[in-house]
């Protein structure tokens, strides 16, 4: 299944994702009215010589001791129409630093009230490489080489999913790690969710 990790375009509201490809139909190659920002065929040329840096972010909501108790889990229109789980997910910007990315792709998913924790120097649970040949890690992106900052992130507000993450399904901890979850998770990603309950004890 093609791996599709979407992110905002460089439109003025932030909230728009980026096409399927440099080639998507009518996609004009213009100036970019945001110099931080690749156009898409800036993007399929960066894709082709360089790894890409992404956040992903597993929220969770925790009891009164700090324990996990839920896990939420995206599902996602993908470009061609299909319907896949996933966690959120982004690129970083150039100039951002990766906690304002990893509010930013927070917010566009879960939207502006779901208010997540973030310490103000966020450390990821593990580092996870994704590459376009399927084998050589845990990892798949038939794009790219991609290489992830993942976070377990508590959320305290509502979520009301955004853009093209159609809703958030929250799970136990044990069923977030079950094979059937796992089975429905693009490019591996039932692994990063086994790693990231494993690194705040949730799996028993």
């Amino acid at each position: 299944m093609p791996v599709r990790t979407p992110d905002p375009d460089p439109g003025d509201n932030g909230d728009e994702r980026e096409p399927l490809s440099a080639s998507f139909p009518g996609a004009q190659p213009g100036p970019n009215p945001n110099p931080g920002w690749l156009s898409e065929v800036e993007l399929a040329e960066a894709r082709r010589r360089l790894p890409m840096l992404y956040v992903e972010a597993l929220p969770v909501r925790t009891d009164g001791m700090g324990a996990v108790t839920q896990v939420g889990i995206l599902l996602r229109a993908t470009p061609l129409g299909e319907m896949t789980r996933t966690l959120v997910s982004g690129r970083v910007r150039y100039g951002e630093t990766v906690r304002d990315a990893l509010f930013r792709h927070l917010e566009n998913d879960l939207g502006p009230m779901a208010f997540p924790l973030l310490p103000p120097q966020p450390t990821p649970f593990t580092v996870a490489e994704y590459f376009p040949l399927p084998g050589v890690s845990a990892f798949h992106d038939d794009r790219q080489h991609a290489v992830s900052l993942a976070y377990v992130v508590p959320v305290t507000g509502t979520c009301e999913p955004r853009q093209d993450a159609l809703e958030v399904t929250w799970l136990s901890p044990q069923e977030a790690a079950s094979d059937a979850l796992s089975d429905e998770m693009e490019g591996g990603r039932g692994t990063l969710i086994r790693l990231a309950l494993a690194s705040v004890g949730a799996l028993r």
